[in-house]
């Protein structure tokens, strides 16, 4: 059984991570947030030491690793511009890391991550779940073993409320702003797929992305909001669409189920790590100083 210790309990995000450690037979012994707000806990690790201080978590990680009962793996769901600094602390600790996209928000943050990741001998892994999902990986099979050119439309609107505007997420100094907040899952998958882009046109608002990519076999339209007017429907649920050459391929199916996929294959020693998200930093970082 894997140890496991979760930095920002209190988040969206974090009960699929906890999830994922449960289904995966892993233990959570410690967990950090500020906000308190983390009873659902309870239900599956009812045992799991809560610190509201993350100084206070960073010296019970030293302890535990001090008397040899160490933790295996810190999961971080923190805000996006502190991921950087709780992979540092993870490593600093013997900890292996998962960790939330986007991993970083700048390319040279993954240079220092990867010396640390020596210097410590050990690793950080990523959540990079459109990649184990079934209808991408046999897209990217299909394209490998295809000549033709690829017309690609990618819509994706899921609306927030006024609050965001107000949570870090609506901050673009600490998230990032929409193309690292909704945008890098796709990004990702595009990179992954077509290989390196040119960014031919892009338009950022704080609450809409719209851009073009041209790849060396696929030319990319791209319509990213968090805006509930761009829907095209009156329900308040994201909508998802990529039509690649007039032909529609859904993936919304089953993708809330890739984090346990994703937590199995990291324990198993097969998971993204901070190479695979160069190229997708990168490409984000370019756009935002077009």
């Amino acid at each position: 059984m894997k140890n496991f210790a979760l930095i920002g309990a209190a988040g969206y995000i974090a009960k699929r991570h906890v999830e994922a450690i449960k289904t995966n037979k892993g233990d959570l012994l410690m967990m950090c947030d500020p906000n308190d707000n983390v009873g659902y806990i309870d239900s599956s690790f009812p045992n799991c030491n809560y610190f509201k201080e993350i100084e206070r978590f960073d010296r019970e990680l030293n302890r535990l690793d001090y008397l040899n009962n160490k933790i295996d793996y810190v999961s971080i769901c923190s805000p996006n511009y502190l991921h950087d600094s709780h992979i540092r602390l993870s490593l600093r600790n013997n900890c292996d890391v998962i960790c939330e996209k986007p991993l970083v928000l700048k390319t040279e943050h993954l240079k220092m991550l990867q010396e640390i990741e020596k210097k410590h001998n050990k690793k950080v892994y990523t959540i990079l779940q459109l990649r184990l999902h079934p209808t991408i990986i046999d897209l990217k099979k299909h394209v490998e073993n295809s000549k033709e050119k690829f017309n690609i439309n990618l819509k994706y609107i899921t609306p927030r409320g006024k609050w965001y505007d107000y949570s870090w997420k609506g901050d673009f100094d600490k998230s990032g702003g929409v193309l690292f907040n909704i945008g890098i899952h796709f990004f990702d998958m595009l990179t992954w797929i077509f290989g390196k882009p040119i960014i031919d046109d892009i338009s950022l608002t704080d609450k809409l992305a719209v851009g073009k990519l041209k790849f060396q076999n696929a030319n990319v339209n791209f319509f990213l909001s968090i805006d509930y007017k761009d829907l095209p429907h009156k329900d308040w649920k994201a909508f998802r669409s990529l039509e690649i050459n007039n032909k529609d391929y859904n993936f919304s199916d089953g993708f809330t189920d890739l984090h346990n996929v994703s937590y199995q294959n990291i324990i198993n020693g097969n998971g993204f790590g901070i190479e695979d998200v160069y190229p997708t930093i990168e490409l984000i970082e370019k756009m935002i100083s077009k």
